[in-house]
């Protein structure tokens, strides 16, 4: 499987591994390393910082693929299921359908700034 292929997979498997996060048939375990996938998919700090050359990479190529790896075996097969077909119109037009998702991230990093300016002015 080429590198083309596997980031396709992949970001059809983070909307689906999110969707199983929600299914109540979920167990704690995958509950708890859907939310650490999630989260570390979607935010914008790295384990290893992207300006550092190829090593800033390497934390996107391995950790996040071995992440949803490690998820998606721990999912039930048939909550992973319909999680994939359920997942499959999160996305319209190469564009996210349900664009509210990105909330919590804005919100992390409005209270980041927030925090620096309170720190920096006062």
């Amino acid at each position: 499987m080429n590198l083309k292929t596997r980031v396709n997979r992949l970001k059809e498997d983070i909307p689906a591994i999110f969707i199983a996060l929600r299914d109540k048939d979920t167990p704690f375990v995958a509950r708890l390393l859907a939310g650490i996938t999630v989260g570390y998919a979607l935010s914008p700090v790295d384990l290893i910082p992207d300006f550092i050359p190829v090593l800033g990479y390497l934390d996107d190529l391995i950790i996040l693929p071995a992440l949803a790896a490690l998820t998606i075996r721990c999912i039930p097969k048939d909550v992973w299921e319909r999680s994939k077909i359920a997942s499959a119109g999160l996305w319209a037009n190469g564009k996210p359908k349900k664009w509210y998702y990105a909330i919590p991230i804005v919100l992390f990093w409005l209270i980041i700034i927030w925090v620096i300016i309170k720190a920096v002015c006062f």
